[in-house]
């Protein structure tokens, strides 16, 4: 299994817009096949190092991770909103044992 997690910074990081992004994120079940598990998570200490929101989603292998890149849904609508209201995002990929 793979775990995708992905932290974006947004720009504007009201209550409101944290849960605009973290629905938006969550749209993705059941419209993305390659998905076995998607969670999301709104930070609360608004930390000077934290970031805003969390994604972390649960894939079959690497290619499930390749493909879900790929995927219609996930590239044609989730990515180019969260690109448009993040101000900064890492990412990490982990193979879980």
């Amino acid at each position: 299994m793979i775990k995708h997690i992905v932290c974006f910074k947004l720009r504007d990081n009201s209550p409101a817009a944290c849960e605009e992004a973290k629905n938006m994120l969550l749209s993705m079940e059941g419209k993305v096949p390659q998905l076995r598990g998607l969670s999301v998570g709104i930070d609360f200490l608004h930390s000077e190092r934290s970031y805003d929101v969390i994604l972390e989603v649960l894939l079959e292998d690497e290619a499930a991770l390749e493909a879900y890149q790929q995927d219609p849904y996930h590239a044609g609508t989730v990515k180019p909103y969260m690109h448009r209201v993040r101000l900064a995002s890492v990412a990490v990929d982990v193979r879980l044992a």
